[in-house]
């Protein structure tokens, strides 16, 4: 994989580690949501609650949008594409590996037998 992508993935893997963190995602991933009112979901301040929404914001996975003091955030799915994408590529690798470790089972297995 390429390295900016590697370092992008590093991000978004990053933010993602957080149970509070995924919890924003999955709120903002209908319609876009009052900071506050994803604030009051959680049992912590304002301030604290800003900071995981930066996080997320700097992984590209939140667009913020303001009109006037009114701060609304929406998800920006592109960055969990690529890490989908990244994931499926290594999960073809793994299939394969574990089919070719069955294969080989399979033929000790035959030659046991016999």
């Amino acid at each position: 994989m390429v390295n900016n992508t590697s370092e992008s993935l590093n991000t978004v893997f990053g933010a993602l580690s957080d149970p509070t963190r995924r919890q924003i995602i999955e709120m903002v991933s209908e319609e876009p949501v009052r900071i506050t009112t994803v604030a009051a979901k959680f049992n912590m301040s304002l301030p604290a609650v800003s900071k995981h929404i930066k996080k997320l914001e700097r992984a590209g996975l939140i667009n913020r949008d303001r009109d006037g003091r009114v701060h609304n955030i929406k998800l920006d799915s592109k960055p969990l594409h690529d890490a989908s994408k990244w994931l499926d590529h290594y999960k073809k690798f793994w299939e394969q590996q574990f089919d070719s470790l069955d294969d080989y089972l399979k033929k000790i297995d035959k030659r046991g037998k016999q």
